[in-house]
């Protein structure tokens, strides 16, 4: 059975599979939530817009769960007459259910968007994406609402999905699927990492490949006219392996041209790098012209060592090297380096950073565990600012206790109410990376040296 990291892995095997769509006037859909990371890969590796296609479905008024129909977008609407003459459905029982769902849809679209138009269908060939299927009834949707809006040609594009169903799905002018199993049990069950995708992971991704296309200049983004040179393209996007004494660890560099500061991400739990969180707050960073560095402080075999993950010296040192590694680089040898942790990383940052001769400019923790730096706190010079969530109460206490010992640096701790310790409720995780944005914005161009201190909580 395959198995994929997360739905940025299971885009980059999807997108292996549809390298025949390169020279194409291509746009790619995708189905909200859970498939619009999944459809992010494929339209940047394709060089295409990323749009999403929001349907909903119509239920029998005295039996919701069965479909009659579903609408999409532009008043465009699909029917099942042969269910609605059985149901005995009337036309003004019909536009009842039609008149709730489109101003749900229109709600969600809103949310989603955020004023920004629908990309155009006309002549094109639409990809729908989702991260896998199991009946398939949204995505026939899906395809049958692309295709009233213009497009010439529909390829449905999934990860994974049961083999009957594949061949079921006449909606569709082409489909391409990674892995189609003959048993079939979920979709989750082909993903490590099947947490659910949130409306602000999905806004991100729509306004960063909004970006992409007003720097591309391809007039398929909003404002289209912007000047492009305030969107600058990356000039590194890869994976890399960095020495770090006796093993190598892995991570993830990302550059936009002319970076001026670098943010390294430290997670004690060996996953930062694959951390969808941690992708979302660096795709923040990014927008915001910062570099960032996602890392993996612990090999895969360290990685299931309890013992390991709680290692703070260890950690601060594979931190440490890290910071090394990006001052012997040409492309980042002169800019500002600023520490995100999480969780244990927190406590490794603040170490790392308390080190004689460390040059670091700010520091952010999320939900993190600063106290693991214990007697190192008061050697901290870099400005340093500790988001907690209102409802990690357990945590919250740690943090401010930790604060009381930061005395040789400018400090914050910023609580975001309602949030508990992942962050996962709707909007917390936005305001944390929007904190940590504006912070290492203020303080990467020159490490402040002041010893003041001021909270916001």
């Amino acid at each position: 059975m395959v198995v994929f990291e997360d739905r940025w892995d299971a885009g980059r095997a999807l997108t292996a599979r549809l390298a025949f769509l390169r020279a194409q006037d291509v746009v790619v859909l995708g189905l909200p939530r859970g498939g619009v990371p999944v459809a992010s890969v494929v339209a940047e590796s394709l060089d295409a817009p990323l749009d999403v296609i929001v349907v909903r479905k119509l239920g029998v008024p005295f039996q919701p769960e069965l479909a009659m129909g579903a609408i999409g977008e532009g008043g465009v609407r699909v029917l099942d007459r042969m269910l609605l003459a059985r149901a005995r459905v009337t036309e003004e029982e019909l536009a009842a259910v039609e008149a709730r769902e489109r101003a749900v849809l229109d709600a969600r679209v809103e949310r989603l968007r955020r004023g920004r138009p629908r990309v155009d269908l006309h002549g094109r060939v639409a990809v729908v994406v989702d991260d896998g299927i199991a009946t398939g009834a949204t995505a026939r949707v899906a395809c049958r609402v692309a295709r009233q809006l213009g497009a010439e040609r529909v390829v449905l594009a999934v990860p994974v999905a049961p083999a009957q169903t594949l061949r079921e799905l006449p909606e569709a002018d082409a489909v391409v699927c990674v892995s189609a199993p003959q048993r079939f049990r979920a979709v989750g069950a082909h993903y490590v990492d099947f947490s659910p995708t949130t409306d602000d992971e999905v806004v991100a991704l729509l306004e960063q490949a909004d970006r992409r296309a007003r720097a591309a200049g391809t007039g398929d983004a909003a404002g289209a006219g912007d000047d492009p040179a305030s969107h600058p393209g990356s000039a590194t996007d890869e994976d890399v392996v960095v020495p770090a004494g006796r093993v190598s660890i892995e991570g993830h560099l990302r550059l936009p041209a002319r970076a001026t500061g670098v943010v390294v991400f430290a997670h004690g739990s060996g996953s930062s790098r694959h951390s969808r969180r941690n992708r979302y707050v660096a795709d923040v960073l990014h927008e915001a012209g910062l570099g960032t560095l996602l890392l993996d402080l612990l090999t895969t075999e360290e990685e299931g060592d309890r013992a390991a993950v709680f290692d703070i010296p260890l950690l601060a040192d594979r931190l440490g090297s890290a910071t090394d590694w990006l001052a012997r680089r040409p492309d980042t040898a002169s800019c500002a380096i600023g520490y995100f942790g999480a969780s244990t990383g927190a406590g490794a940052a603040l170490w790392a950073a308390a080190e004689p001769g460390a040059h670091i400019a700010a520091v952010v923790s999320r939900g993190g565990r600063p106290d693991l730096a214990g007697p190192r706190l008061a050697a901290v010079r870099a400005p340093t600012l500790l988001v907690v969530g209102g409802a990690d109460r357990a945590v919250l206490a740690l943090n401010r206790r930790a604060r009381e010992s930061l005395t040789g640096c400018t400090s914050e701790l910023a609580v975001v109410p309602g949030a508990t310790h992942l962050f996962e409720e709707p909007g917390t995780l936005a305001e944390a990376a929007a904190l940590a944005r504006d912070w290492f914005v203020a303080h990467l161009g020159v490490a402040s040296s002041a010893t003041t201190r001021r909270s916001t909580s």
